[in-house]
């Protein structure tokens, strides 16, 4: 933002135009990341009080505690994956099988599986024409054989 060079003052046209865009630009951050906060160690670093820096161990131990938030949350999402996999598995294994789960009614449905969808985030078993969560399903018989 220009100043004036006689007055000091801030031009507020000027002023305003930036804000403008900036807030046009920049979208916020709905969680906090690495990059946030490397943004606010930095910050931080730059703005501290060159005659009490900051304590180097308390430096060193939020950088610890990112690194440990990072890794606890890769492996949030690598289990989220691992039991989605799961699920769709579990799910394959039923065609041809015959089930069992409770109906709209609260009456209990049996028929064979016949196919498997995967396009909601649970999936779906086709029994006897009706898509069927597969969160409902309460029991499994293998087919007599022939």
């Amino acid at each position: 933002m220009p100043l004036d060079g006689i007055t000091g003052t801030v031009d507020p046209a000027t002023t305003a135009a930036a804000l403008a865009a900036n807030k046009a630009t920049r979208t916020p951050k709905q969680t906090l990341d690495s990059e946030v906060f490397m943004q606010l160690l930095v910050t931080q670093l730059r703005n501290q009080d060159p005659s009490s820096p900051m304590d180097t161990n308390a430096m060193i131990s939020q950088t610890t505690q990112l690194a440990m938030m990072e890794q606890v949350t890769n492996q949030t999402t690598t289990a989220n994956e691992n039991f989605s996999l799961q699920m769709r598995i579990a799910a394959s294994n039923l065609v041809g099988k015959q089930v069992s789960y409770t109906g709209p009614d609260g009456k209990d449905v049996t028929g064979v599986a016949t196919s498997v969808s995967f396009t909601d985030s649970v999936p779906k078993v086709s029994v006897g024409g009706k898509e069927v969560a597969l969160d409902l399903i309460s029991g499994i018989t293998a087919p007599a054989p022939a």
